[in-house]
């Protein structure tokens, strides 16, 4: 984690500093109240807390989380979330699944599984949530390179898929200083000063998934833009 720069750093410090900040931007986008923000688990021996993963969060009997067994392989890097909350809504008590951004090179990944690796099970998980939002998008332009965002999407669609009620809260900071690293490439981080220039990123971004803005499942995600 940097000190001082990066979205991992960002969200701990709302989360411990500004927490009635985060809260009331999270409230205003969503229209529930948070009850509250749940621990992570202890690393241990020396090993880091570990985030959240794909559904462990779930109160539920084996059945949701057998199910998930199935749509979502086991190997390699199972989806992990930056925080998980729970929000009181009119539909009852619905969780909160965070991911925060501090620069734009953030949103782009590819999915680097094998075939033998869990790749099929993975393209018919993307596949059925495509089809399910009557979206046009190729399952390879789900591959990359915004492979994040559409897994993401996907487990949205499966825990929906299952009753269980949730929503995807993106929150992208501006105004980072990206702590002097740079890229791969040898370039600094693009990091945007205010919630304008996330935004033709953000657009590019979902007309590359053809994400029509309209579907059931897009109801439950929220985009939140704070200052660092």
């Amino acid at each position: 984690m940097g000190k001082g720069y990066g979205s991992e750093f960002h969200l701990l410090r709302y989360l411990g500093y500004h927490r009635h900040d985060l809260n009331r931007a999270v409230e205003q986008k969503t229209g529930g109240r948070v009850i509250e923000w749940l621990d992570f688990a202890f690393g241990g021996k020396g090993k880091p807390d570990r985030e959240w993963t794909g559904v462990d969060f779930v109160d539920s009997e084996s059945d949701v989380k057998s199910a998930w067994l199935k749509f979502w392989p086991q190997s390699g890097n199972v989806p992990n979330w930056d925080a998980v909350g729970r929000l009181e809504s009119n539909s009852g008590t619905e969780y909160l699944l965070v991911e925060a951004k501090a620069h734009v090179e953030e949103l782009q990944s590819s999915c680097g599984a094998s075939e033998k690796g869990g790749m099929d099970v993975i393209r018919k998980a993307l596949i059925g949530t495509i089809k399910t939002n009557s979206y046009t998008a190729d399952v390879d332009e789900w591959l990359s390179p915004y492979y994040q965002y559409a897994n993401r999407l996907a487990h949205l669609h499966f825990l929906l898929q299952h009753n269980i009620p949730a929503r995807l809260v993106f929150i992208y900071f501006f105004g980072d200083n990206g702590g002097g690293k740079t890229l791969s490439n040898g370039k600094p981080p693009k990091c945007p000063k205010n919630e304008q220039e996330w935004c033709a990123s953000l657009r590019n971004m979902h007309n590359h998934l053809h994400l029509n803005g309209q579907s059931e499942l897009e109801k439950h995600v929220h985009n939140l833009f704070l200052r660092v």
